[in-house]
């Protein structure tokens, strides 16, 4: 599933760019985006952060934050341009579709500012210039050497950066693996589902470090200075602020702050990471994935409920001009949201909708499960109404019942006794599918599983446990269905 989220990123992207400009000033336009950023005072940065020692997770005073190189220069920046810094944790393929859609303010994410992406986005002077490495399993040492020496095997990379291009275009006889989250290659490296991973060579060496069972190699890419440089991006158009930016830029550089202490601090942080990787040590991370799952899963069975009771009885409508197009209007809907997958439904209520309204992630995660169970209720809901003998619907009448009553009354208890395994069956699957909006950077269960294997370069653990997590969320939720339904067949 996770190597199509470059190819939903463009589908959404395709779609903003029908409903509106992405963001960008015309050519005659005024440009007041560094004003703009003083006067709301808050610089919001996005970075995706898997990315040791760019930016990824540590537990600072017992809480999880994000760290490492890029960060502090994000701090600097932000007290440059004297605002405050709020920083945004996405996947690296999301970031440049929620740059463009205003979700952001910048990126520094470890990106390359190559002639591609400055077609798209406003790239300052670049801030730091590394180069690849590949990391492999220190057992695969003296097989391979370089790039070309994965001859029949498979190279992994992050989707969206250009080590994962140079791999596609320069290997050969080589299977190509993207990933969003570095965490997840490393992960594939060390269960030999793939045979290397290609990465930034601060990256490499930082997991290497940490990692007795991994070795770096050097990549022996032939890579241009812009595919192997780091630097800001901004929306196109922001000029003023580009240029006030590039000022902390060459400050950093002129007095080699990344070298002499941006990457110690980074380093840091990385050793306190491996103090202590037992899974019960972030047990506050994954009751914090708990807590938003059931956040999510709640209120969209809520909102799902109502959705569906509306679409259901707009499906059964008859009679009238109004009521047909009413009928196809809920028709059109169900089916438009049983065709689309939840994955891409999510982003464009995220990227697409927010152009419009500046809406949070969780918010935006639950309006998309919402209509999307709603979608599927309805169905359900139909389904029972129509399980229910006519004759129930004669004898409401016939006491001179009202449509409305009869169906408030006698109709949607009957249905609803009828299709309770079925709704049931819905909320079990929402707990589960919760999991989609981790893309969009909500805290649930899986994106906190991502935070601990990035901070303890622990793979299965953190897996297991969410495994375990989400087998007790069900089953109790399934022990309590039931009991209510045992209830309801009684009654």
């Amino acid at each position: 599933m996770k190597k199509r989220v470059g190819l939903l990123l463009a589908i959404i992207t395709a779609l903003v760019m029908l409903v509106m400009p992405l963001g960008t000033q015309s050519a005659h336009a005024a440009d007041t985006s560094l004003q703009d950023i003083q006067k709301k005072g808050v610089l919001v940065m996005g970075t995706s952060p898997d990315y040791p020692p760019y930016e990824f997770q540590a537990t600072v005073n017992g809480k999880s934050k994000v760290v490492g190189m890029d960060v502090q220069i994000g701090q600097k920046v932000a007290k440059d341009l004297g605002v405050k810094l709020k920083i945004k944790s996405m996947s690296f393929d999301s970031l440049l579709v929620a740059l463009q859609t205003g979700k952001v303010d910048m990126i520094i994410s470890g990106m390359n500012p190559t002639p591609a992406r400055r077609k798209n986005v406003a790239f300052t002077n670049t801030y730091y210039q590394g180069g690849y490495d590949i990391v492999i399993n220190k057992t695969d040492a003296a097989k391979y050497k370089n790039k070309d020496s994965f001859n029949g095997g498979t190279l992994g990379a992050q989707t969206g950066t250009t080590q994962y291009n140079a791999a596609k275009k320069q290997t050969k006889n080589t299977q190509v693996k993207g990933m969003t989250s570095q965490s997840d290659l490393i992960l594939a490296l060390q269960s030999h589902k793939i045979d290397g991973v290609a990465m930034e060579k601060p990256s490499a060496e930082a997991y290497v470090a940490n990692n007795k069972q991994l070795a770096a190699i050097p990549s022996k890419f032939n890579m241009s200075s812009s595919a192997t440089s780091s630097a800001i991006a901004f929306r196109k158009g922001s000029t003023s602020l580009v240029n006030k930016v590039n000022q902390t830029v060459a400050e950093i550089k002129q007095e080699k702050l990344v070298k002499k202490t941006y990457l110690p601090t980074a380093g840091k942080y990385l050793k306190t990471n491996t103090v202590n990787t037992s899974m019960g040590h972030y047990w506050q991370a994954f009751l914090t994935g708990i807590e938003y799952t059931l956040i999510i899963t709640v209120c969209s069975v809520f909102f799902g409920f109502i959705i569906g009771i509306v679409l259901a009885l707009a499906r059964m409508a008859k009679g009238g001009v109004f009521k047909t197009i009413l009928r196809w209007i809920a028709t059109a809907y169900v089916e438009f949201i049983r065709g689309t997958p939840m994955m891409v439904q999510v982003m464009f209520v995220y990227f697409g909708l927010g152009l419009f309204v500046n809406l949070p992630a969780l918010t935006s995660g639950i309006i998309a499960i919402s209509l999307n169970s709603g979608a599927y209720v309805a169905e359900y809901i139909r389904g029972g109404i129509n399980s229910v003998d006519v004759g129930q619907t004669e004898a409401a009448r016939s006491l001179g019942m009202s449509n409305g009553r009869t169906m408030r009354y006698v109709i949607l208890p009957q249905a609803l006794k009828n299709i309770w395994p079925s709704l049931g069956n819905e909320f079990i699957t929402l707990i589960k599918d919760s999991s989609i909006v981790s893309i969009i950077g909500v805290t649930e269960l899986i994106y906190q599983s991502n935070i601990v294997r990035s901070d303890t370069y622990r793979g299965v653990a953190p897996i297991v446990v969410i495994m375990v997590l989400y087998f007790i969320l069900t089953f109790t939720a399934s022990r309590i269905l039931n009991y209510f339904e045992r209830r309801m067949q009684h009654a």
